[in-house]
């Protein structure tokens, strides 16, 4: 997400290897893009010392990767929540996501509309500022409707705040819990509420795209005030293509690749090549497309891998599989939560569990850890 023009379908081809249109003038981006991209764990069958068949998680040299949805969205412009440029369209798809990646033109070289502009002449951290405040405008014209006749509820002894306001933001993705810290954290102000229930909701990282056409000082500046993760989403592409077209080994998040043929290259592909080495793998550790993933699965939503098996000796399922699949569950997830994951029946019906690495029967409250291998025992 972000403002037009700034790399976000670029970012999403990158990561999901699915086509999107790309280009340098604002909404080139309608409709949302979706796509399939993965995050990396350490593959258990390693310590195991068997191969492992996978089904839902390809497993690459004992790197396992883990298949997460992602949304592109159109470009949001000033004044959105008003339904100014795609802004309602902007802000109805954003509902569905868990976190968000703001993708920034780190160069400074798009200006608030998104239109192109000499680089460092627009400062990207008022971009990061601006889309905050949007959705928070957004989520505060919601709680607004008829916020007096909500206020006299609240007086009401036999309501309760937090229900009232967790059904009106139901469609958002709040829980009644959450208003309720919101609630007892800020009081009963729209505005207030509407910046810490989208704090909560939305997590947000911020990708300071095109760092290879910034000034260091600029991306610098992006890193100490918002945590950024510097990135280049056209080199990540570029070699992830290549690597499919058999041209260069690379991994992706890899701070290097290596030429597989140089035959197949002609002078301007090789040079393309030596540019990206030179100023965003070495300067930078490596494109950031997949480390800004990473992040905000792991940190941001607080996700663990966790391999659920039918047999704890062999690490199979039915069919003699060796972990066929991997799960991203929130951190403090019971092996009951697995289970339901898993299949709403074995939830249901759960009895017990086995962590397959200690041989261990565990209840339904045990908290998994990244990594463990679970098997599921149910009455059904």
């Amino acid at each position: 997400m972000g403002k037009p023009n700034v790399g976000k379908s670029t970012l999403f081809s990158a990561l999901t290897k699915a086509p999107a249109e790309i280009g340098d003038y604002p909404f080139t981006t309608i409709k949302p893009n979706r796509g399939v991209a993965y995050v990396r764990t350490p593959c258990p069958h390693v310590a195991f010392g068997k191969p492992c068949n996978p089904r839902n998680a390809p497993c690459r040299n004992g790197t396992r990767l883990v298949p997460v949805e992602i949304l592109d969205v159109a470009g949001l412009v000033p004044k959105a929540h008003e339904g100014r440029g795609l802004g309602n369209k902007f802000l109805d798809d954003l509902r569905q996501a868990a976190c968000l990646l703001h993708v920034v033109d780190a160069a400074g070289a798009t200006d608030e509309e998104g239109r192109p502009v000499p680089a460092g002449s627009h400062d990207p951290a008022t971009d990061v500022a601006f889309l905050e405040e949007e959705i928070a405008f957004w989520i505060e014209g919601i709680l607004a409707k008829d916020w007096e006749a909500m206020k006299r509820r609240f007086s009401d002894p036999h309501q309760k705040p937090e229900k009232i306001l967790a059904e009106r933001l139901t469609f958002f993705g709040v829980q009644e819990k959450h208003v309720k810290h919101v609630v007892e954290k800020v009081g009963l102000d729209a505005g207030k509420l509407a910046r810490e229930v989208r704090a909560m909701t939305k997590p947000i990282l911020v990708v300071a795209n095109k760092a290879d056409k910034a000034a260091p000082e600029l991306v610098e500046s992006l890193r100490a005030r918002f945590g950024s993760i510097p990135a280049s989403a056209d080199a990540e592409l570029a070699l992830r293509k290549a690597a499919d077209a058999g041209v260069v080994d690379y991994e992706p998040g890899a701070p290097d690749f290596s030429i597989k043929d140089e035959g197949k290259l002609n002078p301007r592909q090789k040079q393309a090549l030596e540019f990206i080495r030179a100023n965003v793998l070495a300067k930078h550790g490596g494109t950031g497309v997949q480390p800004a993933l990473e992040k905000a699965v792991y940190d941001l939503l607080g996700l663990i891998p966790v391999f659920p098996v039918e047999d704890e000796t062999h690490w199979t399922d039915g069919q003699g599989r060796v972990l066929p699949d991997a799960h991203l569950l929130k951190k403090g997830s019971t092996a009951k939560d697995l289970a339901f994951k898993v299949h709403t029946d074995l939830g249901e019906h759960f009895v017990r569990a086995i962590d397959a690495k200690t041989k261990r029967v565990v209840g339904a409250d045990h908290e998994l850890r990244a990594g463990d291998v679970i098997r599921i025992v149910s009455a059904k």
